[in-house]
């Protein structure tokens, strides 16, 4: 799905990024679970909450690496997960993977990143991380165009259900297209960030259907856990998957504040070359805010 190994990322171990300050770039390897963790730090250590960012479907660390390099250059370290049979994370099959399989894999980073981290989602990667928050100390929750809990979500229809195959590619989300017509539709992102997303999602079937079976079913949340824990959510006006107006219904539904960016699509909001820096600010200044 790339041609670059991480070894030729590691090669590459200094660059300079975000506001001139050099960053190092590192992995974590969960070799009991197959994962693969690409790390963006800062050359000099902190008192910031490290970042842990969770991709959506067919998504991958690579769909962070805009966010990873602003972050990093400003003082936080940043850890971009792949999920298993995502990217550079060891394959698996389709009957291995689900949503509960994912979320043990969100849990197993956290846990080596340690109790101090602030997660960051997207899509389905946004409801991993409110999840993973019930069971695991965290320190913040950032979720950008995040899948909706059962609370806010009408129920599947059955026959919607059987059309999900085990393993589903980017024809099911509808980036088996022009490039052209996709530009048009997601209008924030450049012709280069199309191509670079349609190439990324992958020539091949990965993505499990036993889990987006389960999201679209309804995946339930306890608030209750999260009371006490920041929370920022961020919607996108030219979202075609998360609509905003469920974004800011979740931000009501968990008392988090919440930020609208019109202009924006779901990828745009992370990976618009023009834009994605808009939404870095903010994020930034809710960490800041909080001390994070």
């Amino acid at each position: 799905m790339t041609d670059t190994t991480p070894e030729q990322m590691l090669n590459r171990a200094r660059s300079t990024v975000g506001d001139g300050r050099p960053v190092r770039k590192d992995e974590i390897e969960i070799a009991e679970r197959g994962i693969y963790v690409e790390s963006w730090l800062p050359e000099r250590r902190s008192r910031r909450k490290p970042l842990l960012f969770v991709h959506g479907e067919l998504g991958g660390s690579w769909l962070w690496e805009r966010y990873l390099g602003y972050f990093a250059g400003r003082g936080w370290e940043g850890h971009a997960l792949n999920l298993r049979n995502h990217y550079w994370s060891q394959s698996a099959s389709g009957g291995e993977l689900s949503f509960d399989s994912y979320l043990e894999d969100v849990a197993a980073v956290m846990a080596r990143v340690g109790p101090t981290v602030v997660v960051v989602g997207h899509g389905m990667g946004g409801l991993l991380a409110l999840k993973a928050a019930e069971r695991m100390p965290t320190a913040g929750l950032i979720l950008l165009s995040a899948e909706p809990p059962r609370d806010l979500r009408v129920p599947a229809r059955i026959h919607e259900l059987r059309e999900i195959p085990e393993l589903f590619g980017k024809a099911m989300i509808g980036w088996e297209t022009l490039p052209e017509k996709l530009q048009r539709d997601h209008r924030d992102l450049s012709l280069a960030d199309v191509l670079r997303i349609q190439h990324l999602l992958g020539q091949k079937p990965f993505e499990s259907g036993v889990a987006r079976r389960q999201v679209l079913q309804g995946i339930s949340l306890d608030r209750r856990v999260l009371e006490s824990v920041p929370k920022l959510v961020i919607g996108a006006g030219l979202d075609q998957y998360v609509p905003e107006s469920t974004s800011a219904q979740l931000a009501a539904l968990l008392d988090a504040q919440y930020e609208p960016f019109a202009a924006h699509s779901h990828y745009g909001l992370v990976m618009a070359e023009s834009g994605y820096q808009q939404v870095a600010e903010v994020i930034r200044a809710f960490l800041e805010t909080h001390r994070l």
